[in-house]
């Protein structure tokens, strides 16, 4: 059954934290799914939270640490020893693993390894902290199924049954030579009806076969996984050497880190930051974007002074003024909203960009014609048809730069291999907030020849 957690529950949950009413949590707690136990410790306060966790055996422990909260996995953390860090890890998968300790100090990592008794699994855990967290290689499991070409189907049979004891997920097996170089793939439904006396070489298959390299970065590895569909895909050296996997359930993480970080970056947050943070991180990941608004709101503030003698003739045109820079900042942000997804999706081809500034400039001069007709007929209510369109010609034109702008920015950030969602956020909506005045009050003092 799947669980939610209320209030009620947590209420009650702490009540028996309270009393140490174990029982109690053993009953409506530890039975539970390792992540809605992590859910549940993300939520209580420090000392609860320990408490609880001290409650799980070693194995519940470390799977129940690779979903907790960054922040909150790394403040139990710190409450464990060396030795009981190794014994809370030592039976995940090495990319889990690596996931948990991966954040702790250089020394205490060395520390920790020294404890694990599995020397398979030290070695395992050692390469893979090798790789950069944002690669392939970071992102793998060396937990995987393999055969070897040249065995017959009953050896191979019995040697995959040795293998599962530390596979978990078994989706697909791979086929290597004697040098480990990733032939192919075999699924298991044809081990399991071949002859006995059959060679692998002749079942695998390696037409259409999927793989990525070590290096490849993890949003690429998601793309390629979508793409294809994919469960699983091997990952290998620049050798060709098979070395790991990376399984769905990893991507899905990646994905939703991506989302999470491009919709914090959009919202003007410069680092990644929870509900939970302390204020000094959540003041610390605003402060930049607010002080880029803050400067934007002082050039835009100068642009009026510069135009100040013409407002002081025509005084109606700073009735507009908020009109103009909303107008300005929402279409900037649909328009780049538009081609961050593009990039994301890795739909970065030259003539296909070209084709959605063409497409966006359309688009705007289609709302800008239509927006403009219904601002020219309010703005006669002022009595000025000179007013209504100075103010019409300005929003067309705002809006067709606007788009523009909002199309090309994410095209440059990616350019220079900066995270374009940047331009969705407070980036796009200063520029053309200072944009747009500008173009206002210039084509206002045309139109009333000031």
């Amino acid at each position: 059954m799947r669980f939610e957690l209320t209030k009620e529950y947590l209420e009650k949950l702490q009540e028996s934290i309270q009393s140490q009413n174990s029982a109690w949590i053993k009953e409506n707690v530890l039975e539970l799914q390792d992540v809605d136990i992590a859910v549940i410790i993300n939520a209580l306060d420090r000392d609860e939270a320990e408490f609880l966790f001290n409650q799980l055996d070693d194995d519940l422990q470390g799977e129940v640490l690779t979903d907790l909260d960054d922040d909150v996995r790394e403040r139990l953390l710190k409450s464990y020893s060396s030795k009981e860090i190794a014994e809370q890890i030592e039976n995940l998968d090495s990319d889990d693993a690596v996931d948990v300790i991966g954040e702790l100090d250089p020394e205490q990592i060395e520390e920790v390894i020294s404890h694990i008794s599995d020397r398979e699994a030290v070695e395992e855990i050692v390469d893979l902290l090798h790789y950069e967290d944002d690669t392939a290689g970071g992102l793998m499991q060396k937990e995987y199924i393999k055969a070897k070409a040249d065995w017959p189907v009953n050896r191979c049979i019995i040697e995959l049954r040795k293998q599962a004891e530390d596979v978990e997920k078994v989706f697909t097996i791979y086929v290597v030579d004697d040098n480990e170089v990733l032939l192919g793939f075999l699924s298991l439904k044809r081990l399991l009806f071949a002859d006995a006396k059959t060679k692998i070489s002749e079942l695998y298959q390696d037409k259409n076969m999927i793989s990525v390299k070590t290096g490849l970065d993890n949003e690429e590895v998601a793309r390629v996984m979508e793409k294809y569909d994919l469960v699983a895909v091997p990952v290998i050296d620049l050798q060709g050497k098979l070395v790991g996997r990376i399984t769905i359930d990893d991507v899905v993480d990646v994905i939703k880190e991506e989302a999470d970080k491009d919709f914090q970056l959009a919202s003007g947050l410069s680092e990644k930051v929870e509900s939970s943070s302390n204020v000094w991180k959540i003041s610390r990941a605003r402060i930049p974007w607010l002080t880029i608004g803050m400067i934007g709101g002082i050039l835009g503030a100068w642009v009026i002074v510069g135009f100040e003698g013409g407002i002081s003739k025509v005084p109606a045109l700073a009735f507009f003024i908020p009109l103009i820079t909303a107008m300005g900042g929402n279409v900037g942000v649909q328009s780049s909203a538009i081609v961050v997804q593009s990039l994301a999706r890795g739909d970065a081809q030259l003539g296909s960009l070209w084709k959605k500034l063409g497409k966006e400039s359309m688009v705007a001069i289609v709302n800008g014609l239509l927006l403009s007709t219904i601002v020219y007929a309010i703005t006669l209510f002022f009595g000025s048809s000179t007013l209504g369109l100075a103010v019409s010609v300005s929003l067309f034109t705002v809006t067709l730069f606007a788009a523009v702008f909002g199309t090309l920015i994410p095209l440059v950030l990616d350019r220079y291999k900066i995270d374009p969602a940047l331009a969705t956020g407070p980036f796009i909506t200063t520029l053309n907030d200072v944009l747009g005045l500008f173009i206002y009050f210039t084509i206002g003092m045309l139109f009333f020849g000031i």
